[in-house]
Formats: structure tokens, sequence, C-alpha cells
């Protein structure tokens, strides 16, 4: 197992230099903010201000680290142009969350004055232009052959960045809605680390499960189903899944309800 990861990482680092620091920085970041949530009291709405960029942190290391991986399959692909938009856009976006985290005050959502709300405005256009640079990439992985890899995986890479890519843009409807919860202003419940509403319904549920096809998809269908109907069978209902759980936001319902006990007096 250890001598797995070793070897992954060791192949990362060949595979795509630059994204494999960039992604080793954020996950770095991570033991910072996750210690920094045990040092510091400060909250925003609800919960401690370092849970946000250490999400952001570890989902957008997480993020480089597999796109380098992948990249490296494409043929006659210039990879660094999209490295340097994941670490300027990117190292942007957490820069920003983190300083705000600093600060006590939202990142997203927050048009508060002209100046929070042009960054506000760059995040999501930093967003935008990544997501659709590796829409592109997705178009590379349905247009190229790849002889050298099994069918099953190539596919599960294929539904794996198409899902991540519609699920990524649900963060328009979250924008444009200004707000993440279905009922209720920003809820947090602090369910566990992501903060998932327990009481109405979160659009953020989707937008994770979604968005993390791009690494759940590839690595089941690589180390346990070795079958390209099964794989494409399961990408189908991967992306169902996530499809039910935005359905069943914006509809105002939690993704796990609180069961309520009546004590009987006698």
């Amino acid at each position: 197992m250890i001598e797995g990861i070793l070897n992954f990482i060791k192949e990362l680092k060949i595979r795509n230099e630059s994204l494999f620091y960039f992604g080793l920085f954020c996950l770095c970041l991570t033991i910072i903010f996750i210690v920094l949530t045990k040092l510091t009291t400060t909250q925003v709405h609800g919960v401690n201000a370092w849970f946000k960029p250490f999400k952001f942190a570890v989902s957008i290391g997480v993020f480089a680290w597999t796109m380098a991986w992948y990249c490296h399959y494409l043929a006659n692909f210039n990879i660094t142009p999209f490295n340097w938009v994941v670490i300027i856009l990117f190292g942007f976006e957490l820069l920003y969350i983190t300083f705000q985290a600093s600060q006590g005050q939202m990142s997203h959502f927050n048009v508060s004055t002209s100046t929070y709300s042009m960054l506000y405005s760059l995040m999501g256009l930093a967003a935008t232009i990544v997501t659709l640079y590796t829409a592109y990439i997705g178009l590379l992985f349905f247009t190229q052959t790849f002889p050298d890899l099994p069918n099953y995986y190539v596919w599960a890479i294929r539904f794996g960045i198409l899902i991540f890519v519609v699920f990524s843009f649900e963060g328009a409807l979250m924008g444009s809605r200004m707000n993440h919860s279905v009922g209720a202003i920003n809820d947090n419940s602090n369910w566990f680390i992501v903060g998932w509403s327990k009481t109405v319904g979160d659009l953020r549920v989707s937008h994770f499960i979604g968005m993390h096809a791009l690494q759940i998809l590839p690595l089941l269908s690589f180390f346990i189903f070795k079958n390209t109907k099964a794989t494409i069978i399961i990408s189908i209902f991967y992306g169902l899944l996530a499809t039910t759980t935005l359905v069943q936001a914006l509809k105002g319902k939690p993704i796990f309800q609180k069961t309520e006990t009546t004590q009987i007096k006698e």
C-alpha cells in the first residue's frame, strides 16, 4: 500500500512536475488550515472560518494531481498553458478564500462592497475558465484513441470529466441564487467537515458528488470493475445520483434528515 502510494507520487512528479508541486502545496496548506480550525473560534455562517479554505485546498490539490495524471495520456497536447491556467486561477481563488477566512468574512456570495463583488466575480470567472479548459481536455479524450490503455479505464476518464464539467457549472446555479441553500440563507449544519445542511436543501451536495466523478469513476473502473460495460453502467448511475441530489436540494430537502424521537410520558 505505502509502496504503491510512493510509486504513484514518483510517477506523478515525472508526468507533470508543475502541477505535482502545486497540488502538493495545496495539500500541505490543508494541514495548516485544519490546525487553525482548532486554534481559532472565528465563524462564518455558524462554522469555523478555516473549514472553507481547508475544503478548497483539498479539492484544488486533488484536481491538480488528477489532471496531471490524465493529461499525460493525450497525444500532441501542450500541457504548459493548462498548468499555468490551473496554478494562476485556482491559486488566486484559494488565496482570496484564505484571506477572507482570516478576516472572518465570506468569500462566496459576498457583494457587500464593490471590491468584494469584483473579487467574487473574478473567482467565478476563474472557475469557468478552468472548467472550460477541462471540457476541452475531455473532448480530446473522446476524439483520441488510446491503444496502450484499457478501454474501460479510458471510458471512466471520459465519463469522469463529462460529469465533472456538468456539475462544476452547477456552481453558476448557486451564484445566480447567491445562496447554496434552498429554504434558508447559506445554512451550514456542520455535518462532518463538508458542512452540508441537515435541515434544508443544499446545492453543494450534487456539486461535490459530480465534481469528484473525476477521481471516483476511473478508480472504480481501474481497480474494481475492469470492464467497459460495467464502467459505462456505473458511470450512468453515478450521474443519476448527482442529478437526484440536485433535484432533492431544489425541492428544499436535505440529503440526510434528522430523525426526531418523541418521548411518551406516562
